[in-house]
């Protein structure tokens, strides 16, 4: 049988990922990118337990933890009395994963191995700086209108898989709604080469509760290894973006976490608007949607990018079982089903609990919620309860059960 044609959109680490399990599964492949290279701006980098067996089953793991931190633990700190109150331990899950840990590996890692890994199949063809013009479908395929050096060429697939982010030319060719909300404040993400696992004394994922000056503190490799420590927190301020990224203010905002009386050695600083979005539909015909093109959320718990990479492997064995005739294209809605549904239970409220219970003002209100948070951890039971549903365990599983 002549292998179907799918098309991705997007070469970042969710249109990657796709690639790779499409190929490795006997698919037609083309990989296209409207960007020169591989975005290597400092985003998400944190991977839970369930998308780790992912990447091992792509044989991508060995080298990805190679490149990456191992993380046991994660704390929850009352960041005002610089108070630790909530330690929780991964190792709670060696029965349910072979991954009990996270792995900070910076996602432009993810794709820049999976791009090598894509030069073992003969039928992948890989293009930068060529860029999505528009689409037209029927019930046979899709064919695809691309643009590279003022050239336009139109493609024919049988699939088209649209991971080309939040702003996704895909989606709005489809006309696809973009539900949801922008946060008031924009998030600022500095990155130093102080070392606050030495200066705090914390582990290397880090939430940090305050009523108006919280934030993420956690440690990733760097391209060079030497290791980097990255801080997000949020701004209300209304001054342009390059006032709140300016020496003076970035300084007091770190100082307030741990003094040292001098300024921080950075080399890096963002600042950037979040969004809790979620498509209307993951697909239409034979195109789909993953990763941030179908949902976007808060980076509180690093739980975005793992929920795209669950997207590709889904969409993938699905477009498996169709081209093997185990299923018919009727298991289309099933992929909206499942991942449509399971981003807005497991992804989208748990992103929004964290950051509130991160947040909380109200004095009671955010003493119950740390009181929980440290009740929690000192049981057993619900401690591992908490980590199979952040570890996106518990989502994967009941994905198996939604037909």
């Amino acid at each position: 049988m002549k292998p179907a044609h799918i098309i991705v959109v997007g070469a970042g680490p969710v249109g990657v990922v796709t690639a790779l399990a499409s190929a490795q599964r006997g698919f037609k492949v083309t990989l296209v990118e409207s960007a020169a290279v591989v975005d290597d701006s400092p985003r998400a980098a944190t991977t839970h337990s369930s998308t780790l067996e992912m990447i091992d089953s792509l044989g991508l793991s060995e080298r990805f933890t190679a490149e990456g931190l191992v993380a046991r633990y994660f704390d929850f700190w009352d960041q005002p009395n610089h108070m630790l109150i909530a330690r929780f331990d991964h190792e709670l899950l060696k029965d349910e994963t072979k991954f009990p840990y996270v792995v900070q590996t910076e996602q432009h890692k993810l794709a820049r191995m999976g791009l090598d890994k894509l030069k073992e199949y003969p039928d992948v063809s890989v293009r930068f700086s060529t860029r999505f013009e528009s689409l037209a479908q029927n019930a046979d395929g899709v064919s695809v209108t691309l643009e590279e050096n003022g050239e336009k060429e139109t493609l024919r697939a049988d699939y088209l898989v649209a991971a080309d982010g939040a702003s996704s030319s895909v989606r709005k060719a489809l006309d696809i709604a973009f539900e949801g909300m922008t946060w008031a404040e924009r998030f600022v993400v500095i990155t130093v080469r102080n070392d606050f696992e030495k200066l705090l004394g914390c582990c290397f994922r880090n939430y940090l509760a305050a009523p108006t000056e919280w934030g993420n503190l956690f440690k990733v490799s760097g391209d060079d290894g030497m290791g980097r420590w990255r801080v997000v927190y949020p701004s209300l301020n209304d001054s342009a973006d390059e006032a709140v990224l300016a020496d003076g203010p970035v300084y007091e905002r770190l100082q307030k976490i741990c003094d040292l009386g001098a300024g921080y050695d950075i080399v890096h600083r963002n600042i950037y608007r979040v969004h809790q979005r979620v498509a209307a539909t993951f697909h239409k015909g034979r195109v789909f949607l993953a990763g941030d093109s179908a949902h976007v959320n808060n980076p509180i718990g690093g739980l975005g990018l793992n929920s795209g990479i669950h997207d590709a492997m889904e969409l993938c064995e699905m477009l498996t079982s169709v081209q093997r005739g185990t299923d018919d294209v009727s298991v289309f809605d099933r992929y909206d089903r499942r991942r449509r549904d399971l981003n807005i239970e497991f992804v989208q409220q748990q992103t929004i609990a964290n950051k509130r219970r991160l947040e909380e003002q109200d004095a009671s209100k955010r003493q119950a919620a740390l009181d929980e948070l440290k009740s929690t951890a000192d049981n057993p039971t619900l401690h591992k309860q908490f980590l199979m549903r952040t570890s996106l365990i518990d989502s994967v599983r009941k994905s198996k059960t939604i037909a």
